[in-house]
């Protein structure tokens, strides 16, 4: 199993390949590729790759599907016996990004499957 641990909208998100995550908003438009180098681990069958506080030469590399708003996240204040009320919402801007590739030292050590182009048997 091959995965690795990249930072992105200041997060670290634990990524494989031909998955998708929800991320902070790129700004890159859709259907365009990714490469994105902030890769503190990668971990391949049996070797671990950790980064001090990157792994050099490792890359993930991926598709922006698109771009949405989150749901909207509903902060309400009161102070009690006072009449002060404060109602906001705010909804984030996200990217889904496909994952594709994690390559380490420019050789691709894992690739999303490809998708079967024969019909489905009957």
């Amino acid at each position: 199993m091959t995965y690795a641990i990249i930072e992105t909208g200041g997060k670290q998100i634990r990524v494989e390949p031909g998955r998708f995550y929800d991320i902070e908003l790129l700004a890159q438009e859709a259907e365009q590729n990714v490469t994105i180098d902030k890769v503190l681990l990668v971990q391949h069958e049996d070797s671990l790759h950790i980064g001090q506080p990157f792994v050099s030469g490792a890359v993930v590399e991926g598709t922006i599907l698109r771009h949405f708003r989150g749901r909207k996240v509903i902060v309400y204040k009161m102070k009690p016996k006072k009449k002060t009320r404060k109602k906001r919402g705010h909804r984030q801007e996200t990217t889904r990004l496909m994952i594709n590739s994690i390559s380490l030292n420019g050789t691709a050590i894992s690739t999303a499957p490809a998708a079967s182009s024969e019909p489905a048997a009957e």
